[in-house]
């Protein structure tokens, strides 16, 4: 792979608006294997078979997108670290640490259905936590507003105490507590609704199958919205994944490029409303392989309030009903309403 690009100097003739995006190349040697889809299975009657579909070819060409594409003004690079063991204990347990450099040791091993562990792959899970905490303290540094962690292996599945979903380590997660720690009183994030004093304070929001920009912009506008609006955080973390979009082989929704546009616009909004413009956006999913990298360049466009798409959309038009999801949004609201405290 090329070698990282030297960032132009912050002159006058540098657009105002600048996305710092931390990334490492050694993330690239978590190899997932080849087998049907993602089991690692070979039948052995099979002429060819899948690559995993969260391998490194995904990620090269987010990289690229990001270098070579019309966004690449607007781009600061920074160099991605690894991890201590140590900050990796206040989200997960030791035990489960534990378990995954002896799994390392062994150099295999299935932690989970689709997760596995090759020589490689320890190195780049420490790589994307540490890369994560990097962008991460950028912010709560100063030094920018905007920052993007260009990871892999995804993170956001990954339990304190076990792998989950292509995940090994919780990178978002962790960079919540760092700030946390860092005295952030808040963070914003929508996931699951949360237990004990937090209940209430994460929300989870199951869009149905087939969902796509109409019903995405609807669910904003109707939950997130207000919920952040209640929340009002301090820093928003936002965790991106592609798999989301229209043509993704591993998702079930229908986004396209201007669906993706319109979250980050969304959210860049209400990081300019509540948080002082300050979001990190941590890679997630995502696995078509060249349609993921357009998704994440119209995020990225929106999140940097870019009046007008810089890339038109190769695949485009993606026939929608929003109707069911509407339904089922109007559904979720009224549960909120009688149920999450903060938002009665």
């Amino acid at each position: 792979m090329d070698p990282q690009p030297p960032s132009p100097p912050l002159t006058a003739a540098r657009p105002r608006a600048v996305i710092h995006v931390f990334w490492h190349e050694g993330m690239l040697d978590h190899d997932t294997g080849v087998g049907v889809f993602d089991t690692g299975f070979d039948p052995g009657f099979l002429e060819v078979l899948d690559k995993h579909p969260e391998n490194a070819d995904r990620v090269r060409n987010m990289v690229s997108i990001l270098r070579k594409g019309p966004l690449a003004p607007f781009v600061s690079w920074h160099p991605g670290r690894p991890a201590h063991l140590s900050e990796l204990f206040s989200f997960h347990t030791p035990e489960y640490v534990e378990e995954l450099v002896q799994a390392n040791v062994a150099g295999h091993k299935e932690l989970c259905p689709g997760t596995f562990m090759n020589p490689g792959s320890w190195g780049a899970a420490l790589l994307a936590v540490g890369t994560t905490l990097s962008a991460m303290k950028h912010i709560l540094d100063g030094n920018g507003k905007l920052a993007y962690a260009l990871v892999r292996p995804p993170g956001h599945h990954a339990q304190p105490c076990r792998a989950d979903g292509y995940c090994f380590l919780n990178n978002a997660g962790l960079a919540v507590q760092l700030a946390l720690d860092s005295g952030c009183r808040k963070d914003g994030s929508i996931d699951e609704v949360g237990e004990g004093s937090g209940f209430g304070y994460n929300l989870n929001i199951p869009l149905p199958n087939g969902t796509g920009d109409e019903g995405y912009a609807y669910a904003m506008n109707q939950l997130v919205v207000p919920a952040i609006q209640k929340f009002e955080p301090g820093l928003i973390v936002l965790v991106v994944g592609q798999d989301s979009s229209a043509f993704d082989p591993n998702g079930r929704q229908c986004l396209t490029m201007a669906g993706y546009k319109k979250i980050g616009e969304v959210v860049r909004k209400l990081a300019d409303m509540y948080s002082e413009g300050r979001i990190l956006v941590v890679q997630e999913g995502g696995y078509h392989v060249t349609y993921s990298a357009y998704c994440l360049h119209a995020t990225l466009e929106g999140i940097l309030n870019l009046p007008a798409p810089l890339l038109s959309d190769p695949i485009a038009y993606y026939p929608e009903d929003k109707a069911f999801t509407v339904k089922v949004v109007d559904s979720i609201k009224s549960y909120w309403k009688e149920c999450i405290p903060f938002l009665g």
